[in-house]
């Protein structure tokens, strides 16, 4: 696997009135987990990105970070931070924000 870590962050777009990750600021997440991983120099062992759905619409805005396959669910830009430095570098979940399925 080329990188550590990979968080596919949902920016799905979906006709109102069903609720929507891009919508609910899924591309502001994107851009604040690229920030948060440049700043922390680990753009090189860690990838944020924009993702279709995952099929956790009604707990978006969602993101999966692979390789545990730990969803998150109602993630919002003040989560970006612990979930890098809690999950990404020390791995060690953000139990609040996960969804069980």
């Amino acid at each position: 696997m080329k990188y550590k870590k990979h968080v596919f962050i949902c920016n799905n777009q979906k006709a109102a009135p069903k609720k929507s990750c891009g919508e609910a600021h899924g591309n502001e997440l994107v851009d604040a987990f690229k920030a948060a991983l440049a700043e922390r120099g680990l753009l090189k062992e860690m990838r944020a990105q924009r993702t279709g759905c995952l099929d956790a619409c009604a707990f978006g805005p969602a993101l999966v970070v692979y390789p545990e396959g730990t969803y998150y669910g109602n993630v919002q830009l003040s989560d970006v931070a612990e979930i890098v430095d809690s999950h990404l570098v020390n791995n060690q979940p953000v139990e609040r924000l996960k969804l069980e399925f």
